[in-house]
């Protein structure tokens, strides 16, 4: 069965977001938006504090899905017009994070951001450049492989802020938690990515569940959101079950196709989230429909029980 998405894109008759005291951030009850079209009419936002784990076949969107939320997300701050018309009749009231944090454990600042100025109309990345802080985790990442340390060099620590404080002889897991600390607080966090530390050699995977379990607990003090990106299919399935129990939400990603099309087409499934599913109205429980494009970012189209 097809169900067509209620249509976001209508200007919200009342505030979209509210001032708010720090006890109100942790009381349990605050949702930040997600900024991608119709999501968060439908479930409510998400649950601030949440740990996300965004989960997928390669190229399904779950990156997209992260780069969208960020942009549309700081668009609060440079255009609220917009903003506001992405969020369509998501009722609110939300808070917000104050900026986002990009951790990445392998790939550079040029190369993420020349894949979203590559995919996604200027807008996109000039809205991030401007409130994206850049975390560069190579170095430790690499150290002790048969990567030159040379290729690894970070020449500018952050896009913005002090310099990184971590130390690369500790270990990509412990620097990634070291930046995470450091970053997390009242901020939009991406973790770029469990699969790097799934695959790389001498992490043991009982520690990155360790540091999951904790990164969980840190993050409802923080007051924002920490997206993590995970390829499907990369870890063994009992790893791969251990990290969707040490999270709080898990989208997933995938591609699908039918004798009835002639064509693939992306999809997400909301496969984990207590105050999500609760608030999601039952014939919502079935797979997103959503579409990538340069000019919106991923939205959602129509939902399919499965």
């Amino acid at each position: 069965m097809v169900l067509e998405s209620p249509k976001p894109y209508l200007y919200p008759t009342h505030p979209s977001s509210v001032p708010f005291s720090p006890a109100e951030r942790f009381d349990g009850s605050a949702r930040v938006p997600s900024g991608v079209p119709d999501f968060d009419y439908l479930t409510g936002g998400l649950p601030l504090g949440s740990l996300v784990l965004l989960s997928g076949e390669a190229g399904a969107g779950h990156q997209e899905f992260a780069l969208t939320s960020a942009a549309h997300l700081m668009l609060r701050f440079d255009d609220p017009l917009h903003h506001r018309f992405y969020l369509g009749q998501a009722k609110g009231p939300f808070l917000y994070p104050d900026g986002v944090s990009y951790l990445s454990t392998s790939r550079s600042e040029e190369q993420v951001m020349g894949e979203m100025r590559s995919a996604f109309e200027g807008s996109y990345s000039e809205v991030l450049s401007r409130h994206l802080r850049f975390c560069d985790l190579s170095a430790a990442y690499f150290q002790d492989t048969v990567v030159p340390s040379e290729w690894a060099s970070v020449p500018s620590p952050l896009l913005s802020g002090p310099p990184a404080q971590f130390a690369p002889d500790l270990g990509p897991v412990r620097a990634l938690a070291d930046a995470a600390d450091r970053e997390g607080p009242r901020r939009l966090l991406i973790v770029d990515s469990l699969t790097d530390l799934l695959v790389r050699r001498g992490i043991d995977a009982s520690d990155l569940l360790t540091l999951l379990k904790g990164l969980r607990r840190r993050a409802k003090s923080w007051g924002g959101i920490v997206y993590l990106l995970l390829s499907e299919g990369v870890a063994p399935p009992a790893v791969e079950q251990a990290v969707i129990d040490s999270v709080d939400v898990v989208l997933r990603f995938a591609w699908v196709s039918s004798q009835n099309r002639s064509h693939r087409q992306r999809s997400m499934l909301i496969q984990k989230s207590m105050p999500v599913l609760s608030h999601l109205p039952a014939e919502y429980h079935g797979r997103f429909v959503i579409r990538v494009n340069s000019g919106s970012g991923l939205v959602t189209t129509q939902y399919e029980r499965i």
